[in-house]
């Protein structure tokens, strides 16, 4: 299959439908829905959903569920944020009936899929799309400007102070003190860590030689955290530590890094991360159903930041009973909704679905079966 970008007006309707989100955050309508209308998560399904998978979407998923609960009394949805790894082997090994993914699928994890999930397997939804922060503790400092080459540099333990020449020629007329940095890392297997790694190893190939990851290289030094929430207390409660994490964790507590893209440093934002997404692809030789994108972490596209991640519900394409394959596209066509992708807006600084991905990932929930 040939590789096409998403397209400048992918980008436009997902910048679009960003600002329709911000403009509904002040209107009296809490649900987000035009008056006299049924809100699309209204499907009337009944049961419990169970999903495992990304701390990093936490604060969406919890409007996606509250939301979802709301309209259909009868229908709960339980998500334990353990990780992007424990979500896709849940899936696999039939123990969650979908999972929460910051990367998708490997090609041998769809092909074990489908011991649980049918012959087709399991298939990538993207549902959240948001930039990960380069966020640090350095007292009197809350914006740095880095470059691809520094971040990786501070993150192998190769810059060792806050004041580093490295740093500080970046940052005319920003006073740095002279602070040891402590890099934080998850500890446990993320999909945020596969992100970021990618764009390491990508756009700093002479010094981050590791190969991406969701696992952190256990050869480099630092102080290590389970979750998003895990890895922001670390940084929030230690004076020179800098992580990496979905920027809805980190606003408001943690300075941030504007990342150097082309010529320009790019300040964080939903609409700097759905930029990036523009200048990816679809991933070669998978299903027209599976919405894998493959992103290009060293774009130089004018306002793009690149360490973006976009996050999946990854789903069986059959499912044992009726019950639940209902279940599963109903809220999954919630999330996916114009209501859904709000919500999380909302909740989350996400920047919504573009059109494109959006009918893309309506018409992948709707070939969700049961067995016959």
């Amino acid at each position: 299959m040939k590789a096409t970008h998403f397209g400048r007006n992918a980008a436009i309707a997902v910048i679009a439908a960003g600002a329709l989100a911000l403009t509904a955050c002040g209107s009296d309508n809490a649900t987000g829905t035009t008056p006299g209308t049924q809100s699309s998560a209204g499907s009337n399904v009944t049961g419990t959903l169970t999903g495992i998978g990304a701390s990093s979407t936490g604060a969406a998923m919890d409007a996606w569920k509250a939301g979802f609960s709301a309209a259909n009394s009868g229908a709960t949805v339980q998500y334990s944020p353990d990780g992007s790894g424990a979500g896709r082997k849940a899936i696999i090994d039939g123990s969650a009936q979908f999972a929460g993914s910051d990367a998708y699928l490997k090609d041998e994890e769809l092909e074990s899929s489908k011991a649980k999930c049918g012959p087709d397997g399991a298939i990538n939804i993207p549902v959240y799309i948001s930039p990960i922060a380069v966020a640090f503790n350095v007292p009197g400092v809350t914006d740095l400007k880095l470059d691809a080459t520094a971040v990786a540099k501070i993150f192998r333990g190769e810059i060792a102070n806050w004041n580093d020449p490295a740093i500080a020629a970046l940052n005319e007329g920003v006073s740095l003190p002279d602070l040891k940095v402590t890099p934080v890392n998850r500890s446990d297997d993320s999909g945020t860590t596969t992100n970021f790694t990618e764009y390491l190893a990508a756009a700093a190939p002479e010094v981050w030689t590791d190969k991406a990851a969701g696992i952190w290289p256990a050869s480099l030094a630092g102080e290590n955290a389970k979750g998003t929430s895990g890895v922001v207390k670390t940084v929030t409660d230690t004076p020179g530590a800098v992580t990496y994490a979905d920027d809805s964790a980190v606003s408001g507590k943690l300075g941030t890094a504007s990342i150097k893209v082309g010529e320009e440093f790019v300040k964080i934002s939903a609409e700097a991360a759905a930029k990036a997404v523009e200048a990816g692809a679809p991933v070669e030789g998978r299903a027209a159903n599976d919405i894998a994108i493959k992103l290009d972490r060293k774009t130089t596209a004018s306002g793009a930041y690149p360490v973006v991640l976009v996050s999946y519900h990854v789903v069986c394409t059959t499912y044992e009973t009726k019950e639940v394959a209902d279940l599963v596209k109903a809220f999954e066509s919630y999330v996916v909704s114009d209501e859904g992708q709000q919500t999380a807006a909302d909740a989350a600084k996400s920047a919504p679905l573009s059109k494109t991905l959006q009918d893309k990932a309506k018409a992948a929930i709707e070939t969700i079966k049961a067995k016959a």
